[in-house]
C-alpha cells in the first residue's frame, strides 16, 4: 500500500488522457453501429484472402473489410456505410465474373444507422447496468465502502479499456463490447476475492491499522491473482495471434481488461476502500441484543 500514491497517480493520468480521448477522438465504431452491408459469400473450393482483399479494393469498395469465418471456403464481406443492398449485389456479380468458381450468396443484410445508433444507445446501458447490479451484490454482501471500491475498480477497468480503442484506432464493434462486459466480470471476481480476504483480516488481525491488514490481503492473494491472470492472459494472446480477424478486436479487448483488471483489484479498489477510511467496526459481525461479552462470535 505505500505504493498506492503512485499507482493513484498513474490511473488518475491513465483515465483522463482516455476520456480526452473519446471526447476529441471518439471510437472506430464497426459496421455492428455505423450501418453498412454484410455479405457473406461461400465459394466452391478454398480462397485467398489477401488476393480477395486486393479483388474487392480493385474493383472501387473502399474501406471493405474480408474476412473468413467458419471454413476456407466461407468469406465475410462488409462494406462500410454508405453503400447499400445494390452495391452488395454488384460486387458478387464482379466477383463471379473474375472466377472460375462457382460462388453462393449466402447472405446479404443491410444495417442501417440508426440501428447502430439503437445498439450503441443499449450497450451503455448494459454496462451501467451491469454496474449498478455489482454494487448492489457487494453492498449486500460485504459493506457500501465495499461495493464503491468495486464500482471504481470496474469503471477504471472499463475505460482504460475504451481509452485504449480509442486511441489506437482499432474497430468496436459488437464482439468487443461483448468483451468489455467479460472484463466487469472477470475484474469483478478478482475483486471479491481480495475483498473477502480484507474482510476475514479485518476480524482477526489485531493492532494493525487498516493498511496494514490490507498489505497482509493482497499478500496473501497475490500468488492466486496472478496465476489465474498470467493462464488467462496467455489464452487470449493465442486468440489475438492466430485466431483471425474476425475475434482479434475480442481478443485484445479482452487482454487490455484483464491486465488492467488486475492492477485494478490490487490498487484501485483496495485504495478506495483507504480513501473512504475502511475499519474494522465497517466489517464487524453484528451481535443480537441480550447476548454477554463471552457469547459474541469470534
Amino acid at each position: 500500500m505505500k505504493w498506492r500514491f503512485v499507482a493513484a497517480a498513474f490511473s488518475v493520468v491513465a483515465i483522463t488522457v482516455a476520456i480526452g480521448s473519446i471526447s476529441t477522438r471518439s471510437l472506430n465504431w464497426g459496421l455492428d453501429f455505423t450501418g453498412g452491408v454484410s455479405v457473406e459469400l461461400v465459394y466452391e473450393e478454398s480462397v485467398n484472402l489477401s488476393d480477395l482483399r486486393q479483388e474487392v479494393a480493385d474493383l472501387g469498395y473502399l474501406g471493405a473489410v474480408v474476412v473468413s469465418f467458419g471454413s476456407d471456403r466461407d468469406v465475410l464481406v462488409r462494406l462500410p456505410e454508405g453503400y447499400t443492398n445494390d452495391d452488395g449485389q454488384t460486387l458478387v456479380q464482379s466477383l463471379r465474373a473474375q472466377t472460375d468458381q462457382d460462388i453462393e450468396l449466402a447472405y446479404l443484410g443491410f444495417v442501417g444507422p440508426q440501428v447502430g445508433e439503437e445498439l450503441r444507445e443499449q450497450g451503455g446501458l448494459a454496462m451501467l447496468l451491469a454496474l449498478g447490479l455489482v454494487m448492489l451484490y457487494v453492498g449486500f454482501r460485504f459493506q457500501f465502502k465495499f461495493a464503491l471500491g468495486a464500482v471504481v475498480a470496474l469503471a477504471h477497468d472499463v475505460l482504460f479499456t475504451l481509452g485504449f480503442f480509442s486511441l489506437t484506432g482499432l474497430e468496436f464493434d459488437l464482439t468487443v463490447l461483448a468483451a468489455l462486459l467479460a472484463v466487469v466480470g472477470y475484474s469483478l471476481n478478482d475483486t471479491i476475492v481480495v475483498a473477502d480476504r480484507i474482510r476475514e483480516n479485518f476480524r482477526k488481525v489485531r493492532r494493525s491499522t487498516p493498511s496494514e491488514v490490507l498489505d497482509i490481503s493482497l499478500s496473501e492473494t497475490l500468488g492466486r491473482t496472478v496465476v489465474t491472470s498470467l493462464t488467462t492472459l496467455l489464452v487470449l494472446a493465442a486468440l489475438a495471434l492466430f485466431g483471425g480477424e474476425m475475434i482479434y478486436g475480442f481478443a485484445v479487448a479482452l487482454l487490455v481488461g484483464v491486465a488492467v483488471g488486475t492492477y485494478s483489484s490490487i490498487y484501485v479498489s483496495a485504495t478506495t476502500l483507504l480513501a473512504l477510511g475502511v475499519t474494522k467496526e465497517d466489517v464487524a459481525i453484528p451481535v443480537k441484543e441480550g447476548l454477554e461479552q463471552d457469547d459474541r462470535l469470534p
